[in-house]
């Protein structure tokens, strides 16, 4: 049988993403309504180290689900990686009675609470919240449909002006060694070529492609590309075309970070809302060192160490249909 819990952690760590407050709020709430105390540990696992540690209560997460960021910050924790700084974190935890910890974050984050769940036995869960849509177990992930609406709002604009002067727009979104950004909005903005690391389409098919719609006289093309695209990004690809195709005018946009920023999209906020719902209900059920996911519209439980260790697919139709719909 396991140990009631009495007192929740919860934290933000690694890259930020929108929804991260929605999930914070529906942690707290949650654990209040079952009598749970609720603690904000800011700036992840440096604040744990820190002491950086707070109570908290309804009051302290109201009108926050619309907002981006996360109001606990977040950061990346060199310390928090060596045997000292997890046992300094840990005591942190231990004075104030915390028993069990939400811990809100990518494969780094969660490599952390597993390694402090291994030493210390505190049960942890995690929610998965990045951008790049990288991790194992889960359809969603927090912050990457609002990541790919911002990106496909700039594709839509930075198509007008490559319609109005004839021009060839290669554009970089973020993702990592991830491709579901580029994926996505390349498709939803109808790119022309889409190049992502899972798929390492030939430079010499582009400049075909590319030849052939010159040949045509069709001179609006777009090339969006995953920042871990092994030609370098955008800019990497836009000298290799220049010297093949001197006759068209190129341009570069990368759009960097303007994609983790913003009012977070309905859906995730609904998934970041159900998600932290579930890990409050899975640490008092004593399920714990498992990350919530989302698998066919159901809650799916991964154990955190499959989490790191597996890695997110991409299907085999998805660059078949680029080649179609942009032929």
């Amino acid at each position: 049988m396991s140990k009631k819990v009495t007192k929740i952690g919860v934290l933000t760590s690694g890259g930020d993403s929108p929804g991260m407050n929605a999930a914070i709020r529906a942690v707290v709430r949650t654990a209040i309504y079952h009598g749970i105390d609720v603690f904000g540990v800011s700036r992840g696992y440096n604040g744990m180290i820190e002491d950086e540690i707070e109570q908290m209560n309804s009051r302290s997460v109201a009108n926050i689900i619309q907002r981006g960021g996360t109001i606990l910050k977040t950061a990346r924790s060199k310390e928090f990686f060596t045997e000292e700084g997890r046992k300094k974190a840990y005591e942190n935890l231990r004075k104030r009675g915390i028993d069990g910890l939400v811990v809100i974050g990518g494969n780094g984050s969660f490599t952390g609470a597993y390694k402090l769940s291994q030493e210390f036995g505190i049960p942890c869960v995690g929610l998965p919240a990045t951008i790049d849509k990288d991790l194992y177990g889960t359809d969603f992930t927090i912050g990457f449909d609002t990541a790919v609406n911002t990106a496909v709002s700039c594709i839509d604009r930075i198509r007008d002006t490559a319609d109005a002067h004839d021009r060839l727009f290669i554009v970089e979104v973020m993702g990592r060694h991830a491709g579901y950004i580029a994926l996505h909005s390349g498709i939803a903005t109808g790119a022309e070529n889409i190049l992502i690391p899972e798929d390492e389409t030939s430079l010499d098919e582009v400049i075909a492609s590319l030849s052939e719609k010159e040949k045509r006289k069709k001179l609006v093309n777009l090339v969006v590309v995953a920042e871990g695209h092994s030609s370098g990004g955008a800019n990497g690809v836009a000298e290799i075309l220049k010297s093949h195709l001197p006759n068209l005018d190129t341009r570069v946009t990368i759009l960097g970070h303007i994609q983790r920023g913003g009012s977070p999209t309905c859906l995730d906020r609904l998934i970041a809302s159900r998600m932290g719902y579930h890990a409050v209900e899975s640490l008092i059920e004593g399920r714990h060192d498992v990350m919530i996911g989302i698998f066919q519209n159901t809650i799916n439980f991964t154990p955190i160490e499959v989490a790191i260790r597996e890695k997110q697919r991409m299907s085999d139709d998805w660059m078949r249909i680029v080649k179609i719909l942009a032929s």
